[in-house]
């Protein structure tokens, strides 16, 4: 029996035609110091447009290889000319620790998510955004909830610097511990990643992402850099 993450690949797969880039980026803050990267791709076609991106951390937690593999793939259908789009997406992921009883891992919730888009850009495609209003279905964790997304990019200066990334917000329980030693219990998380890039080329950039979270992944409010190169294909 195919399951439906297979059946969902299998859909779109002669739509997906690999990775536009792949970035590497050094991890500073707190917990992190370590390397990760991104294989990121995104096709737009005559019905809409389907982008996908796999993250990965390397050598958090005490443990050696990937420490964190998450991968999200989505997919804009339009049946009309116009801003509007109807959105359908995926993600989940897992990843491993180390710690004096040996190594353990866990598991990202799956998550399906399901609504609409509008995105506008610039004649000259120097600029534009995108705005998501989505269901979200969180496997184990919540049966309705809802994602609010802002996506964006800004070429300037004849292309030789970039500036993108995205925001979202999203209804999550998650716990934490806070700075004396309790447990908090929050029910919203945020979470936002700028990037700025200086392009030597058309295939060849480097930049930072900072990432602004608010109580992702069990955490409380974290500012973390990166330092980051990127090869485009």
């Amino acid at each position: 029996m195919i399951k439906p993450v297979s059946l969902l690949i299998l859909l779109w797969l002669p739509l997906f035609c690999g990775a536009q880039n792949i970035q590497l980026h050094y991890d500073f803050g707190k917990g992190r110091n370590c390397l990760s990267s991104t294989f990121e791709m995104f096709k737009p076609d005559k019905y809409g447009n389907t982008f996908a991106f796999v993250d990965m951390d390397y050598g958090t937690g005490g443990a050696n290889g990937v420490t964190m593999a998450y991968w999200e793939i989505a997919r804009a259908v339009k049946l009309w000319e116009n801003p509007i789009a109807f959105h359908l997406e995926y993600n989940g992921g897992l990843g491993q620790w180390e710690d004096p009883d040996g190594a353990k891992a866990y598991s990202i919730n799956d998550s399906w998510l399901g609504g609409v888009e509008y995105s506008k850009d610039s004649k000259d495609f120097s600029k534009g955004f995108t705005l998501q209003a989505l269901y979200k279905y969180i496997k184990g964790k919540h049966d309705y909830s809802f994602q609010l997304t802002g996506i964006w990019y800004l070429n300037l200066w004849n292309d030789k610097f970039s500036f993108t990334g995205f925001a979202d917000f999203w209804r999550e329980d998650m716990t934490f511990q806070v700075s004396d030693g309790k447990l908090a219990t929050t029910r919203f998380v945020f979470q936002a990643e700028p990037q700025i890039w200086y392009n030597f080329s058309k295939h060849v950039s480097a930049g930072s992402e900072v990432e602004f979270s608010n109580n992702f992944a069990g955490k409380g409010f974290r500012i973390l850099p990166t330092l980051g190169l990127k090869a485009i294909f």
